[in-house]
Formats: structure tokens, sequence, C-alpha cells
């Protein structure tokens, strides 16, 4: 199989039940050091009875633990600036600090200790090997250096070895022509970047395939295993496409595609536990080939500021079938956040869910779209309006298409939708991530 690279090649294929037994030893001490050095989880695991590791238990027992919420986190800040008193270990030995965007209030901070940075960087060593990067490969990367945690990044393509040109977001003219005067092949991105990147080309007269892409990593948001993006972004370019999934307060690169390309692999084996629950009841659920439910993640390593049972809010589905590229399971695909989750006439709609039906219309539109709820919440009434841009050179005055999209969304999704076509390129095109849910239009 090509690209068939593994970065930490005993780790990545290490038997399931062998891992978890190493990660049992590896949670005992990440307890205790909990315990002694976070007064965050003194207090609140205290509250809910559990004041000695004794009474904590093992690994196999985590699910009698309670939850952390990223509110949780974002109220230890504010009581105890600047980092919270969350941080189990000395504010003196953070080597980074990263912040999230801010854009519900005030930023929240991210401390790195060099033992942190390490494991961050080695999950995006082992996740952008797998998905094809190699030793001496020239690429262009378009997350900032900072101050946001995606710009840790840069630090796994070091320990690859590759020869990583900076760019950044917001000027794409730099980053095309860093590709065409550098002979970068590579591409690490959101997959809404990606499919900016071809209608800028497009717009500035220079062929896709021209530019020699071999590959493109795709982080930051869903989309990049979504059929249609892919085809979309690896016709264009001709090359491949594999995306990638962190969490900012766990590690970037926890999961990753590889060449069989059907789901991402945990890639933060030995660093991270990761649960599977009902994002409903917060009942756990079996690691099992077809299973759905959101993602929990309890650090193993971590000394800054070690997460116990951390809510992601990113929903799954399980693959736990056979790699053929050796590495051991589980594989996953997002399918989008438990909290941009619409609920219309008792039907749950992930946003992403949409991009799924559009495929069936892959050469009449665009694949770029927006909901635009009447009202704000949750529970939204019928019909869902729905703005649907089409493809290059096709009309948006045609009530065929329009009824076939709003049909097959009622077949497939359940829900009744009120679609309106509207031109190529009018949607815009975010240089990060694009918001499918838009609520300009919602009443006060």
């Amino acid at each position: 199989m090509r690209d068939h690279q593994i970065f930490d090649p005993d780790i990545e294929t290490r038997p399931i039940d062998q891992q978890f037994q190493l990660d049992r030893d590896a949670y005992r001490k990440q307890i205790r050091y909990l315990m002694e050095n976070s007064e965050f989880y003194q207090e609140k695991l205290a509250n809910a009875g559990f004041d000695t590791p004794e009474k904590i238990g093992e690994l196999d027992d985590i699910s009698a633990l309670p939850f952390t919420e990223k509110d949780e986190i974002r109220s230890s800040q504010a009581n105890h600036p600047p980092f919270g008193n969350h941080v189990a270990a000395d504010p003196d030995s953070l080597v980074r600090v990263f912040s999230t965007s801010g854009t519900t209030g005030t930023p929240c901070y991210l401390g790195l200790t060099r033992g942190d940075l390490d494991m961050y960087a080695t999950n995006v060593a082992r996740g952008y090997s797998a998905a094809g990067f190699k030793k001496g490969q020239r690429l262009v990367v378009g997350f900032n250096a900072g101050p946001f945690v995606a710009g840790a990044v840069y630090y796994g393509f070091d320990k690859i070895g590759c020869n990583v040109i900076p760019v950044g977001t917001g000027n794409t003219e730099r980053m095309v022509t860093a590709i065409q005067k550098l002979g970068a092949t590579g591409v690490s991105c959101t997959p809404s970047y990606g499919l900016y990147l071809i209608d800028w080309c497009r717009d500035h007269g220079i062929d896709t395939q021209s530019l020699g892409l071999q590959n493109m990593i795709t982080a930051g948001e869903p989309g990049g295993g979504d059929p249609l993006v892919r085809r979309t972004i690896t016709e264009a370019f001709g090359c491949t496409l594999r995306e990638s999934m962190g969490i900012g307060d766990i590690s970037l690169s926890v999961w990753a595609e590889d060449a069989a390309e059907d789901g991402m692999n945990f890639m933060a084996r030995g660093f991270v536990h990761v649960e599977l629950i009902d994002p409903a009841s917060g009942n756990p659920i079996a690691w099992e080939d077809g299973a759905e439910g959101e993602l929990v993640y309890t650090a193993l390593q971590r000394e800054s500021m070690p997460m116990l049972r951390f809510r992601s809010r990113d929903h799954v589905v399980v693959n736990m079938q056979d790699n053929p590229t050796g590495r051991t399971g589980p594989r996953i695909r997002c399918v989008g956040r438990t909290d941009d989750m619409l609920i219309v006439r008792g039907v749950n709609l992930f946003p992403t869910a949409v991009r799924s039906v559009l495929e069936s219309f892959e050469n009449e539109v665009s694949g770029i779209f927006s909901i635009r709820p009447k009202t704000h919440g949750v529970l939204q009434t019928p019909p869902l309006p729905l703005l649907v841009e089409v493809a290059h050179g096709t009309a948006t005055d045609n009530a065929e298409l329009t009824k076939k999209i709003k049909d097959e969304i009622k077949a497939r999704l359940l829900v009744t939708s009120d679609v309106r076509l509207v031109e190529h390129g009018s949607l815009p095109r975010e240089t990060y991530k694009t918001k499918l849910v838009d609520y300009s239009e919602a009443a006060a």
C-alpha cells in the first residue's frame, strides 16, 4: 500500500489489549499526580466522593468519575488567572502558552511544559507521517505559528524532518508563490482553506494541477473525510487528501488518517485514554464496529493541564475493521459536534450531513452551503432554510434541481427544507474554518 510509513511502529501496531494494560499503569501515576498537584481536581473529585486515589480506582472504573466540561476550564481561569487552578505544574516550567480565539469572550490560555510540547509534536509526527509526509519534503503550512494551538503543528513536522515553509492564514498569494518557486509538494490546512484555494487559483488564472502538490492533510474542522470535499480537492490538485483531528486541551493530531483512507487512527496512544459515550445520557458505549457516540479524553502523561474525562463534543462513527497498514484500531470519522446539532421537529441534524446529500449532485453544486435558521437555538421548525451554491457555470433558476435536493434531504435526513440555489462564489470562502450554520437571518 502506497505511503505506508509508520513513525512509531511498535506503538502504532501494538495490540489493543496490550496498550490498555500499559495505559492502566500510566493512569494510576497520572491520578496520583493530579491528586497531589491539581487543586481543581482535588476539589472536583472530593465533591463527587473520590478524595483518594484508592477511591478513584483503576482505569477500568473511569466511567464512575465526573466529566470535565470546557466551561469549567473557562471558569477556573477566570477565577484563578491567568492559568487557572487546574494547572498541575509550576507555571515557571511552561515553555509555550497558546490561547483560544476568544470568540465567546476572554481567551483561554493553554500552557505546555517541554514534555507536554514534545507529546503534541510526537502525535503530529505520527499522524502526519501516516498521511504521507516524509523527511525532506517541502511543504507549506496554512496554520499560524501563534498564538493559537494549531501552530504547534510545526514542532511535529520538525520531528518528521520536513522542510517547512510557514505561511499561515490570510495570504494565499504568498502560499501559492511559495509552492511555485520553492517546489513545495505538501500542504497542511483546514478543508475550508483547501476549497478556497481551488477558487483562488481559478480566479487568478492558475492551473491547480500545475502546482505539483502530492499530498494535503486537513484539520481544524470536519470535512476532510467527506467524499464530496475529498473528490473536489484531490481532482483539482491531483494529490492525496487525508484528515487529522485534535482538540487543543488534549493534543493536536489525536486522530489521523493513513493510506487505507478508511477513517482516522488513534495516534495519541500511551499519552491519552479515549472513551466513547452516549452524548445524551453520558453512559459508556463499547468500541464496536459501527458504533456512534461522543469522544471523551483523559490524559495519561500530562504535566501542565491534565484533563480527566474531558468532553470533546465531537460525535463520531467507529471503524474496528482490520487496517491493511498494520495499525490497530480504533478508527473514526467525525460526523460533527454535538453542540452544533440542530433538532428539526424531533429529528437530530448534524450540519455536515447536508454535505453528504449534496454529494449526489456534485456536477451541479459546488458543495458550499449555508443553513440559515429562522430562530436562534437548537430547536428549529421546518422547513429549514438552506442556501446551496451551484457549480461554476450552472444557473440558479433550476426548479428541478431545487426539488431534487429537497426530496433527497427529506428522504435521507428526514428533514423538510427550504432550498434556495445561489450563484457560484456567492457564499463566503473561509481561509480557516467555515460556519455551516449562520444565524444572521434569525429573528431576534
